[in-house]
Parts: C-alpha cells; sequence; structure tokens
C-alpha cells in the first residue's frame, strides 16, 4: 500500500503566468510567479511504537502519507489553515512475535511466533483529514523561504492486516482484521521546513487499540514532507 501511495504523487512546479501592462502607448510585458498554496503533501517517513517493554519490535517501520489540502490566508499576515482529505499507510514489522486478531480472542495478543518468518508486519491504512495553522517567511513565494505548520491529522480506518513471510518473494500468512483496532486516529502534526521540504513529526492522541481490547500502544512517526503546487 505504502509503494502505491508514493507511485500516485506527482509533484508539481510552481506556475508562471505573463501579465500585460499598456502605459503611454507602450506594452510591457511582465512576468508574475503566482504563490504556491501548498496543495499537495506527500510524506515519508519512520513509524514507531510507544509500547511496553513485552511487545518487541525491529526493522524500520514505514509510514507514507498523500493529502490534497486547500489553502485559506489569514488576510494580509504570513499565516494560513489549511484543510484537506487524504489516505495514509504505516506499517511495523514484529520481532519473533505475531499478533493474534482474530475473532476467537476477546482481545488482541502478542505471542512468540514459531514459524520463524523472515519478516511479520502489521500494516494499516487510514482515510484521513489534515488540519494546520501554517506560518511561511515569504507569503509571496512559499517555494522559497522557511515554513512551519502545526495541526492535527484525523482518520477513520479502512483496512489493516498482518502478514508473514518465510522468504522475500512468498506470503506464507495473511490476516485482514479491524475488530480490535481503533476505529479513529487523531495525530498532533509540525512541520518545519524551507521550500518544498520539511521535516515532519506525528504522535498520536489515541491508542492503536480500542480501550480494554489490546496493549496499550501509542503510535509515533518522524519523515520527510515535500509540497507542491
Amino acid at each position: 500500500m505504502i509503494k502505491r501511495l508514493v507511485v500516485a504523487a506527482l509533484l508539481a512546479l510552481p506556475v508562471w503566468a505573463q501579465a500585460q501592462d499598456v502605459e503611454k502607448g507602450s506594452n510591457v510585458t511582465a512576468s508574475v510567479k503566482k504563490p504556491s498554496r501548498d496543495f499537495l503533501m506527500l510524506s515519508l517517513g519512520y513509524n514507531g511504537w510507544v509500547k511496553p517493554d513485552s511487545i518487541q519490535t525491529k526493522g524500520l517501520g514505514r509510514t507514507a502519507h498523500v493529502d490534497v489540502c486547500y489553502d485559506f490566508p489569514i488576510k494580509k499576515t504570513h499565516l494560513s489553515f489549511a484543510a484537506g482529505i487524504g489516505i495514509g499507510a504505516s506499517n511495523i514489522y514484529l520481532n519473533d512475535q505475531i499478533l493474534l486478531n482474530t475473532d476467537t480472542f476477546t482481545a488482541a495478543r502478542f505471542v512468540p511466533e514459531t514459524t520463524n518468518y523472515k519478516r511479520y508486519k502489521l500494516t494499516t491504512t487510514y482515510l484521513e483529514a489534515p488540519f494546520e495553522l501554517r506560518y511561511f517567511a515569504n507569503k509571496d513565494n512559499r517555494n522559497k523561504g522557511f515554513k512551519a505548520a502545526v495541526g492535527m491529522r484525523v482518520g477513520t480506518l479502512i483496512s489493516a492486516h498482518v502478514k508473514g513471510r518465510l522468504d522475500s518473494t512468498k506470503v506464507n500468512y495473511k490476516e485482514n482484521s479491524k475488530k480490535y483496532l481503533s476505529p479513529w486516529q487523531f495525530e498532533a502534526t509540525l512541520r518545519l521546513g524551507y521550500g518544498n521540504f520539511s521535516i515532519f513529526g506525528a504522535y498520536n492522541i489515541t491508542p492503536l487499540f480500542k480501550d480494554g481490547q489490546g496493549p496499550l500502544i501509542t503510535p509515533y512517526s518522524i519523515g520527510l514532507t515535500i509540497t507542491g503546487l
């Protein structure tokens, strides 16, 4: 799912327009650059968990988000408010453990695995709505200059599965289940950067599992955001 999100995301170059000014009977052509509104945001990064010591993870968990936002400038200030819609996917790899998340249990459980999987991961996908309060040092050309944004990403869970591989080519086990996972995700977000590139951080306000239906796990992520348009 993460690979599909990356392939689907396209960045656009700044748009240039030509304006014609007539003064004292002569034509003067000027190049006018329209300011970027950061409509498109592509975020790629590391996904981790704040978790009990009994749950073992390994490797680099991954996260990817593709969001389209509409930007509302706040009068003539360097601030704006943005809201949008997008999709985000995250996965994390377990170390010598598997997640039992079928309907035959009263709660999700992490137990030692005996199959010796080469890789075993949990993947979640959310339909999400980002909200940001943005600051642009260069309000006339947001593709240049310092920028910062603080906000929240609200997501609803659309799919979740665990997948185990004994080698790099064959999926030996896959189980789809959303039963014990929280149906909603609320993340506090922060972005700091320059021009089209920003470093982002996100921390879940809500836990991964429903109350009483799994261990207390709080996801977080850090990475790079590329903005355009």
